[in-house]
């Protein structure tokens, strides 16, 4: 029988996308999502199979004849994430919705029997130390669920970004993790068990697992084959002359870029990397040399930079690090589709809100996977 699947805060549909690369015989029966942006944006590439709808009201009679095999949810950062200084947790309104499912809807369906046998939970690094991954954690195990928990970024599976993300699973018994020791069930996992090691990010240490910055694909392999001059991508003037020197820059023979979110062209720091076309030029050099020209009163130093080729990464450059394409898409693969309407700062903001299509794929394949005899 096909597995059958629950999406919740649906968004563009990554979740979606890596469970059916994982399960080919998957299926998402229904979606649900508040924004009604992301919402066309997702009925565009799988069908009107998403509600745009209030999750905090979902009751268990709602879901339950949906039969669901799986859960699939990416709940708000916001209440997690650093960047948000007064993030509260579990206190935070933008929580409550998720809250609701775990402790009211899951507890009701177990009790009919009517609840998932598995589930995959993605938020920011930072999720694993607040009051709401608690709750979480002890209700699941309250529930019969077998729990992990795991940090993995992009650069572990060839992708040069380094978005950390966190990541919690749950097996309804008989079901159990693989290559999990019992004595480290508890452990927040920086690897899927048994199949890498663990990250080391080689800027501060030497490295030569898998997740070095050898094995990781430079960034030229995602960016698109256009090179219209001056690119619609260009940085404005007036933010390059304030800016400037705040940015992450990277060139295309890097192999790493910046965590991008939903501010990615509206924020300068901490909101994603932009790229040098112009590999030939030190970037330090010529903003030295731009900072200089500045300090004396020149009008137009801002043009000093102008050869470095700066602009912001496109939305469709974007999705191949997103992993939502493939960096050279075969006709036969999946091609993303935004509904004329969408904006591009709406483009930006859905997908940096996103999961990494790669990253979920591989938890997804690793959540299936049951251990046999020889595993232990």
């Amino acid at each position: 029988m096909p597995i059958r699947a629950l999406e919740f805060y649906s968004g563009i549909g990554g979740l979606h996308l890596a469970l059916t690369r994982a399960q080919p015989d998957a299926q998402v029966v229904k979606a649900f999502d508040w924004d009604q942006t992301a919402c066309q944006v997702y009925s565009a590439n799988h069908g009107r199979i998403v509600d745009k709808v209030d999750i905090g009201l979902l009751s268990a009679s709602d879901l339950s004849k949906y039969q669901a095999d799986i859960w699939l949810l990416s709940p708000a950062c916001q209440p997690y994430t650093v960047l948000n200084p007064d993030a509260k947790g579990a206190q935070d309104p933008r929580a409550q919705s998720f809250l609701h499912l775990v402790q009211t809807v899951l507890p009701e369906l177990a009790d009919s029997n009517d609840h998932p046998s598995r589930l995959l939970v993605e938020n920011v690094a930072g999720f694993e130390s607040s009051s709401t991954r608690q709750i979480l954690v002890s209700t699941m195990r309250s529930l019969g669920y077998s729990t992990l928990e795991v940090i993995l970024t992009p650069l572990q599976f060839g992708i040069p970004n380094s978005r950390l993300r966190y990541y919690f699973l749950a097996k309804k018994a008989p079901y159990r993790f693989a290559d999990v020791p019992h004595e480290q069930a508890d452990d927040v996992w920086r690897k899927l068990p048994g199949q890498m090691v663990d990250w080391c990010d080689p800027r501060f240490e030497s490295s030569e697992g898998p997740a070095s910055d050898n094995s990781v694909k430079p960034i030229r392999d995602y960016l698109d084959a256009s090179s219209e001059e001056p690119s619609p991508f260009s940085i404005p003037d007036k933010i390059l002359e304030k800016w400037g020197r705040l940015f992450d820059i990277v060139t295309p023979s890097s192999r790493r870029t910046c965590c991008f979110t939903r501010g990615y062209t509206q924020l300068v720091e901490r909101s994603g990397s932009i790229v040098q076309e112009n590999e030939e030029l030190q970037t330090t050099a010529t903003f030295d040399q731009f900072l200089a020209q500045q300090s004396e009163g020149h009008d137009r130093a801002v043009e000093i930079i102008h050869p470095l080729r700066l602009r912001y990464f496109s939305p469709s450059e974007l999705l191949r690090i997103f992993a939502f394409e493939q960096p050279s898409t075969p006709e036969r693969e999946f091609k993303f589709k935004w509904p004329q309407s969408t904006s591009k700062k709406s483009k930006y903001k859905l997908i940096g809100n996103s999961v990494n299509v790669k990253v979920v794929e591989e938890l997804i394949r690793y959540l299936f996977h049951e251990p046999n005899m020889v595993d232990g």
